[in-house]
């Protein structure tokens, strides 16, 4: 399993854009990776997770158009990328990777938490005027 860090949190006011990185420790283009956001109250969701090959993305519905996640597989590093945004959006931001165990399966998604079988330590962003 590889190791996964985030970085790029921080403050920012309402309609500002913010970049968030996720670095592997090893090589990142055999995980899926997930962004998953854990507002204060609320159970940690799964807002963007984008396929080991890149294919295919997914976001939840209140982020879409505003958020884009990407990733570098030659530079080991993940991105989810936030315009507009939103109070609402503020949260602890974790990166999870899962695992892909044949080339067969590179342009499938993963949405259940529970399969996601490395994490991040999390990192903030608030987003507040």
């Amino acid at each position: 399993q590889v190791r996964l860090a985030e970085s790029g949190g921080g403050l920012v006011q309402p309609g500002e854009s913010l970049t968030l990185s996720c670095v592997a420790s090893g090589s990142i283009s055999i995980y899926r990776v997930g962004w998953y956001r854990q507002a204060p109250g609320k159970q940690r969701e799964l807002v963007a997770a984008i396929s080991a090959d890149g294919s295919r993305v997914d976001y939840v519905d209140d982020v879409k158009g505003r958020f884009t996640i990407s990733r570098d597989n030659a530079k080991d590093v993940a991105h989810l990328r936030m315009n507009e945004l939103k109070p609402e959006d503020t949260g602890v931001y974790y990166c999870a990777g899962d695992k892909v165990l044949h080339p067969r399966f590179n342009n499938y998604l993963t949405r259940a938490d529970y399969e996601y079988e490395t994490w991040g330590q999390g990192i903030q962003v608030t987003v507040s005027s």
